[in-house]
């Protein structure tokens, strides 16, 4: 009997979650920015811009940012960095990489992309002085995989930031829920003609770790010193740890 995972809700084969997920993004990208300005009304700017904040990223550091999107904190790391450093990005799917890889060039910014999965990063142990990953964990296969790699590509004393949407504080969770199942889809059809990738999203974020449960995980992976900031009541958090 084949091992199985979740895609939101849904129990499907573990073999399968990678090529669903990518079904997802594939059918999303062209318009996946204008979807995330719409569905936070902007607040994911002022997220990642706290993240990468949290990140502590100094000029002349090597970053590697971990499913990259359309490369929104990968272009913050580079400026960060400046001239000396460099910022990979990386991401499962080729529309999204590239996508992000060429805002990137857009913005005057020359930074190597790769195409993989964050549970076999292809780079040596010990290579990276942070490594970032926005709104892409919670789609992984086995997490605590993922996880154990970023850690391992880390140097002693290198970072893991972690933003991902997490559980809302309980005063909030019946109008975030109204919001995630009714407007969510509803904005995905109109905007993207794709209300199914929209309630999977909201799906995907009630099957991810609670906050106490992501801490957790990240110790299991190697890390140290884990902690987590909250912002807009929990409908995301900022996870941070160190490789001792």
């Amino acid at each position: 009997m084949s091992q199985e995972t979740d895609f939101g809700y849904e129990r499907v084969p573990l073999k399968d979650k990678s090529a669903r997920v990518a079904g997802v993004f594939d059918r999303v990208a062209e318009r996946y920015d204008l979807m995330n300005d719409l569905m936070s009304l902007g607040l994911h700017r002022l997220w990642k811009a706290f993240a990468i904040q949290v990140a502590r990223v100094h000029p002349g550091e090597h970053v590697l940012d971990v499913a990259s999107g359309s490369g929104d904190l990968a272009r913050a790391l580079a400026r960060r960095v400046g001239p000396g450093g460099q910022v990979w990005l990386s991401d499962v799917n080729a529309r999204m990489l590239e996508r992000g890889r060429d805002r990137l060039l857009d913005a005057g910014c020359l930074a190597p992309a790769v195409q993989c999965d964050a549970e076999r990063l292809p780079f040596r142990d010990e290579t990276f002085d942070c490594v970032t990953v926005g709104f892409g964990l919670r789609n992984m296969t086995r997490k605590d995989v993922a996880l154990a790699e970023m850690t391992r590509v880390l140097k002693p004393g290198g970072r893991l930031v972690v933003l991902e949407f997490s559980h809302v504080a309980k005063p909030l969770e019946r109008a975030y829920e109204l919001y995630s199942f009714r407007l969510l889809p509803w904005l995905g059809e109109r905007v993207v003609g794709d209300a199914d990738a929209y309630r999977y999203l909201a799906e995907s974020i009630r099957m991810h770790p609670d906050q106490e449960a992501l801490v957790a995980l990240m110790q299991g992976a190697g890390l140290s010193q884990v902690e987590y900031f909250n912002l807009t009541a929990g409908v995301v958090a900022v996870h941070r740890g160190f490789k001792i």
